[in-house]
């Protein structure tokens, strides 16, 4: 459904895409991770055909998105991370315009229910909250039924029920229609609620591209357990687990520090005692940890390569 090999963009002499490649598979959700200025955005839009690469080739659908803008445009639903309307254009009248672009559109009342925008249908957009012009956005990217969804900074300014919901809206999109997502965030959260895959940008190039939990295996680091032992617990026996890297007691409190199958080993040496772990809590590298891990933590410097750079507006 997405093919990009070895993708490059340059605004001027500074390169903010650098020889990307991946690809998205029907029904699949890819998310791109990265700092703002990592090349996120601009990578987006390469896909959608708002810009032309410099080297490298995209290809939308089998065709090239911005030779084949006819093509790219009816099978493409782009939600940009900064858009706007009309300032008096309400909330439907802004879905049936949309709409009324496409051969086989999603019905209007449908999006607005779905995606809790009916009771706010008869609103102009310059009364819309920050998070209702974000679903507006997300549901004007899905009305033509589009086989690619491009969702950039999907779920920014919404607040926790509405950040599910949308999640929702995704999950079904992509099982009910096979659609292919290509979703840019910086919620870790999302791309372990969301993707199938995650690329990991920064500083234009991806780092790491797999899945949520194969990142997160790539990096991870040690696992810990805290407890309180609710019988007298002999150190050493711990100790002696090749798992285990490092055991301390604080005020009853037993941390055990390791690698590998360490939560199972040590539990099994609890049963064989007679101990239980009160109170148990197991720490785990997340994907947040594997993201800071795999771009060694640090914001990209480099300008954002998003809309304020007016060499690049031009293409």
């Amino acid at each position: 459904m997405i093919d990009v090999q070895h993708l490059t963009k340059r605004y001027g002499e500074r390169t903010v895409v650098d020889d990307v490649s991946f690809t998205v598979e029907e029904g699949e959700v890819l998310g791109l991770l990265g700092h703002n200025g990592a090349g996120k955005t601009t990578t987006v839009e390469c896909v959608a055909g708002l810009r032309s690469p410099d080297a490298g080739t995209v290809r939308v659908l089998g065709v090239d998105p911005v030779a084949r803008r006819d093509v790219a445009r009816l099978g493409i639903g782009v939600q940009l991370q900064q858009s706007t309307l009309p300032d008096r254009m309400r909330v439907e009248e802004a879905l049936r315009l949309f709409a009324s672009f496409y051969p086989c559109p999603v019905p209007v009342a449908d999006l607005l229910e779905s995606l809790g925008l009916a009771e706010h249908r008869a609103k102009p957009y310059r009364v819309l909250s920050g998070g209702l012009k974000q679903r507006l956005s997300f549901a004007l990217a899905l009305v033509g039924a589009p086989r690619i969804a491009v969702l950039d900074e999907l779920t920014t300014g919404l607040d926790p029920q509405a950040r599910r919901d949308v999640w929702q809206q995704v999950r079904d999109v992509v099982r009910g229609r096979g659609v292919a997502v290509l979703l840019v965030t910086h919620f870790m959260e999302e791309a372990e609620r969301l993707c199938d895959r995650a690329a990991i940008l920064s500083a234009g190039r991806v780092v790491a591209l797999d899945t949520p939990a194969g990142l997160v295996e790539r990096a991870a680091g040690e696992q810990s357990l805290r407890f309180s032992p609710s019988a007298p617990l002999d150190p050493a026996v711990l100790r002696a687990l090749p798992e285990v890297t490092s055991v301390t007691e604080t005020a009853g409190t037993v941390h055990v520090a390791g690698r590998g199958e360490l939560v199972h080993a040590v539990m099994s040496v609890l049963a064989r005692e007679g101990v239980v772990a009160r109170g148990l809590r197991i720490e785990q590298t997340t994907l947040d940890d594997a993201y800071l891990a795999l771009t060694g933590g640090a914001q990209d410097d480099r300008a954002d390569d998003r809309h304020d750079d007016r060499e690049g507006v031009r293409s």
